[in-house]
């Protein structure tokens, strides 16, 4: 099991990425609420979180909003690597505390991943790690219970319930509020 919350981190060149949206990429701030990307358009920016915390959002047709991934300060944001191919994005990034980003032309990377081809490796070993750490998610949904599911998120990150609301974290782990409110006492 991995010991940090996104366990992609561990299986990625941080460095790489980090020098890259610091070196390249505009500093900028995103209030509480505000949308790093928007479900359905093109994401214009790949990021460093220097400070704050985001939520991967979807959006079911009568609108009602399912979490379905947490980023924190010091890790990447992005719709990746969908954005790099000029895709619209599956979900929105919201930002949950106000943060301060990195941010890169999602674009200008996508064009030179073309002719740059120790950067295209790069992105499709950072794109493999980020699907092995959401495939997992998606086993574990069938294979662990919400308590064993529960107590891993706590393990990972124990102050998350002083970031996100209950209502966040009981979707991210796919279950009710009420039902979360019972393994938090147990």
């Amino acid at each position: 099991m991995s010991s940090t919350f996104n366990s992609y981190y561990e299986h990625i060149d941080h460095d790489f990425w980090r020098t890259l949206c610091q070196e390249r990429g505009t500093l900028r701030h995103y209030d509480r609420g505000e949308m790093f990307v928007e479900q359905g358009r093109v994401a214009p920016y790949l990021g460093y979180i220097t400070s704050g915390n985001l939520k991967y959002v979807v959006y079911a047709a009568d609108g009602t909003e399912s979490v379905v991934g947490l980023e924190f300060a010091g890790e990447f944001v992005a719709d990746f690597p969908f954005s790099l191919y000029g895709q619209p994005a599956r979900v929105s990034i919201v930002a949950v505390t106000p943060c301060d980003i990195f941010c890169v032309s999602a674009k200008e990377l996508g064009e030179q991943m073309k002719t740059d081809a120790a950067l295209y490796q790069i992105i499709a070993e950072s794109a493999n790690a980020v699907f092995d750490t959401v495939y997992n998610r998606y086993i574990d949904l069938y294979t662990k219970s919400a308590q064993e599911r529960y107590d891993e998120l706590v393990d990972k990150h124990e102050d998350l319930f002083s970031i996100f609301s209950l209502k966040d974290i009981a979707s991210f782990l796919n279950i009710t509020p009420t039902h979360l409110s019972r393994l938090r006492k147990q």
